[in-house]
């Protein structure tokens, strides 16, 4: 990975906009996919439900002008992360985009991971792993913006036209891993406690555990102390500046 950024562990950048560009995978000797596999192996055995779909690795980042993150990503499986467990193998960071959801009255939504998933019980932003474009499409900032929106419906059961989200920063995890943050329009907590509910109803009518077991709306990133239950590490950085930002508050 071209590192220009500040190896800082888990950072916000204020990013207006992001350049993409594709690049190639680095290949994998036999003896690191090997154990790869076999990582993977006991990994889905241990959870049946991971899916070893395809989706995008960051390749590079480094800053393109002011505000302006210029971003190589790569197509891999899923599987290509368990080279993380993998003594002396290296892999790329994962790409991933989420979402701050507010509330009417200034308050930010965290969900709550289900047990069944790669990240039981953490709290973090609705969101993903991104996914690569199909045969003659694109990656670029309205796939980017599209690709939040569907994880806000699938997750939540908010319907956000695309063009309504706006970045709002890029994330760096302690793993590395890189997060392109959009923010919603805010909404009322009634509306974000039904589609919630909405959503577990319909996956469950469907045999299908959801994704999510619980939600929270904090004011402060004092307030995630009181979660039950880890949290991702980007995200006390990104309830603090948001709640430093915030337009006055109104009654939800």
């Amino acid at each position: 990975m071209t590192e220009t950024l500040p190896p800082m562990g888990a950072d916000l950048f204020d990013v207006e906009r992001v350049q993409l560009a594709e690049a190639a995978a680095p290949a994998l000797s036999p003896k690191d996919e090997t154990a790869r596999d076999r990582v993977w192996a006991k990994a889905v055995q241990n959870n049946p439900t991971l899916f070893d779909g395809p989706v995008v690795a960051c390749a590079g980042l480094e800053w393109a002008g002011p505000r302006i993150l210029h971003l190589s990503w790569a197509r891999v499986a899923y599987r290509y992360y368990a080279l993380r467990r993998v003594p002396g193998a290296s892999a790329l960071p994962s790409l991933f985009v989420n979402v701050v959801q507010p509330t009417s009255d200034g308050r930010v939504l965290a969900v709550r991971m289900s047990p069944s998933t790669a990240a039981p019980d953490r709290w973090q932003l609705p969101g993903g792993s991104l996914e690569p474009p199909h045969d003659g499409e694109a990656l670029d900032e309205t796939a980017l913006a599209g690709q939040a929106a569907r994880e806000l419906v699938e997750e939540m059961g908010i319907s956000t036209p695309p063009g309504a989200l706006r970045l709002w920063a890029v994330t760096r995890r302690e793993n590395r891993s890189i997060g392109l943050t959009y923010l919603a329009p805010a909404l009322p907590e009634s509306a974000l406690r039904a589609g919630f509910v909405s959503v577990a109803r319909a996956g469950r009518a469907e045999g299908r555990e959801p994704e999510l077991d619980e939600i929270a709306l904090v004011r402060s990133p004092d307030e995630l102390a009181g979660l039950e239950g880890p949290y991702a590490d980007y995200l006390e950085p990104v309830v603090r500046r948001y709640t430093r930002e915030a337009p006055p508050r109104h009654d939800a």
